[in-house]
């Protein structure tokens, strides 16, 4: 199982919407169009309750049915990447019950938590990987922490990939050295970084663009596997417009744009709850 999220995550790692209906309740089903969409297309992992999929809006109860039902839906067609985050009684529980609910590996939210150590966050993820029992994908945000941490952090037994969604550029190449061949570094910042951070070294980008056009996420993957940084950057403009709007409201916009697009297209998934735009 190891090597097989090890090759999934140098590919796309597709981030899924949560979907609501007209009453704010979650309603998995009606991500069936979008994960068949995916699936044609080749994408190689989906997650659920990961940022795009509003973690941090839905209850807990609401997180562990996405758990619990997205997997069946994905139905072997992707890698499954279950999200797991808050409180760390709230991770270890995600955590200690993915593999039953059909999941392929966990992926750690960074804590969002004023009062991060360093040394916590190295105590927070061992925690949820000793109740995991699969690969684990940390999901680093704030590279605030250090180097120190990032390098205790990625030296955790079954940690396989880091999701670098930092600007910081030449923080991840030492990040990267420190860390050494075992652990792959994703780009966390979605297809218009995945040039630069591939020309470093990571493999593989995360995408909500996903849930609307796949195919346009599989055709930037596809150009930085052969090299070809003028085709990504091409496939890469042709998407600006969307990813501009996504970004408008410091980044507020990011999820309400991707459901919007949805209903446009005859994907009715709801709104972004508040605090998104």
């Amino acid at each position: 199982m190891t090597d097989r999220i090890r090759t999934a995550i140098t590919g796309i790692s597709g981030i899924l919407v949560t979907p609501m209906d007209a009453e704010d309740q979650v309603q998995p089903q009606r991500l069936k169009p979008i994960i068949a969409r995916c699936a044609e297309a080749g994408v190689d992992a989906l997650t659920v309750n990961g940022n795009t999929g509003e973690f941090y809006g839905l209850s807990f109860a609401e997180a562990e049915r996405m758990q619990a039902e997205v997997p069946a839906l994905v139905a072997g067609r992707a890698v499954v990447i279950a999200g797991a985050g808050r409180s760390v009684g709230e991770a270890v529980a995600l955590a200690r019950r993915a593999r039953a609910d059909g999941a392929d590996a966990i992926m750690v939210h960074q804590p969002p938590d004023p009062f991060v150590a360093p040394r916590g966050v190295v105590a927070y993820v061992n925690r949820i990987a000793d109740a995991a029992g699969l690969p684990l994908v940390l999901y680093l945000r704030n590279d605030g922490i250090g180097l120190p941490a990032i390098e205790a952090l990625c030296r955790i037994p079954g940690v396989v990939g880091v999701k670098w969604a930092t600007p910081n550029v030449m923080v991840l190449a030492e990040a990267m050295r420190r860390a050494g061949p075992e652990v792959n570094f994703v780009c966390g910042l979605a297809e218009a970084w995945a040039p630069p951070m591939a020309a470093l070294g990571t493999k593989g980008f995360t995408s909500g663009l996903i849930n609307v056009l796949p195919r346009r996420s599989v055709a930037v993957r596809d150009a930085l596997r052969r090299g070809d940084y003028a085709a990504a950057r091409a496939e890469i403009a042709a998407i600006a417009g969307f990813e501009a709007l996504r970004s408008e409201e410091q980044n507020g916009a990011n999820v309400a744009v991707v459901k919007a697009a949805l209903g446009m297209i005859g994907d009715d998934v709801g709104a972004a709850r508040p605090p998104a735009a």
